[in-house]
């Protein structure tokens, strides 16, 4: 286990001006903000992200989403990050969230969740390249 992990906040919840919010639930909760940036991904960029899924039927609607408005990539440190984290944001499904976690709080849908925590160490260290350069990493 590792004292770091992978988070973005999607579109849905950028545009829906939810960002400081989400901030300020990871912050309170301990986790110390590394590296954040906001950016688009073109539907290039999605399908190399989520290309682990490209045989899933909704990849197509994933990458199109994903490329739909602005993201929030960032790296997060906390001891226990990913499991600490994954607690935080809740289940994919907001109706099935917890009280308080972020997806239970500004999620739309299951699709439209508001926000992505990596699954493991090893996804986390390859999702935060994606978005950010060793050195940006601190």
């Amino acid at each position: 286990m590792t004292n770091r992990t992978f988070t973005m906040i999607k579109p849905d919840a950028v545009e829906a001006g939810n960002t400081g919010a989400i901030i300020k639930l990871i912050e309170e909760a301990g986790f110390q903000i590394v590296a954040l940036k906001k950016t688009q991904l073109t539907p290039a960029q999605a399908g190399k992200f989520y290309a682990v899924h490209s045989a899933r039927p909704f990849y197509n609607d994933l990458c199109a989403y994903m490329s739909s408005g602005a993201i929030v990539p960032m790296i997060l440190e906390k001891d226990n990050a990913v499991a600490d984290f994954r607690t935080l944001i809740g289940a994919t499904n907001p109706a099935q969230a917890a009280e308080g976690t972020i997806r239970k709080l500004f999620a739309k849908s299951i699709e439209a969740n508001a926000i992505h925590g990596s699954d493991s160490d090893e996804n986390a260290a390859i999702e935060g390249s994606f978005f950010f350069a060793q050195t940006e990493q601190f």
